[in-house]
């Protein structure tokens, strides 16, 4: 049986802000929680999809960046689109779970199904 738990949801959410102190994990985080958890929890397993498909599509979008450098500096502006979305999406999301909300980050692949 499936537990809820709105907390560790929210958490999983903010987990994608590590980055942020560490440098590195807003990927490795979500996904170990995902992978422990989402049988577990209600919902865990949406949220965790939707998290995971988010940082993919985050480091597709970050790969994409880097030859648009070259072009007349594009690829500097999608670098900060790309760390704006990372911060305020995750943020927002988190928000909407306490709330009982739906929670969607835009421009996310679809790979994890």
């Amino acid at each position: 049986m499936l537990k809820e738990n709105k907390q560790l949801l929210v958490l999983t959410h903010l987990s994608q802000l590590i980055v942020l102190i560490t440098g590195f994990g807003s990927l490795l985080l979500p996904l170990v929680i995902w992978l422990t958890q989402k049988d577990k929890v209600y919902e865990l397993d949406q949220h965790g999809k939707q998290i995971l498909n988010f940082q993919i599509s985050l480091l597709i979008y970050t790969v994409i960046c880097v030859p648009l450098i070259l072009l007349f500096g594009l690829g500097l502006l999608g670098f900060i689109l790309l760390a704006v979305g990372a911060i305020i999406l995750p943020i927002l999301n988190a928000i909407k779970v306490s709330n009982n909300q739906d929670t969607s980050y835009p421009f996310s692949f679809d790979i994890i199904k």
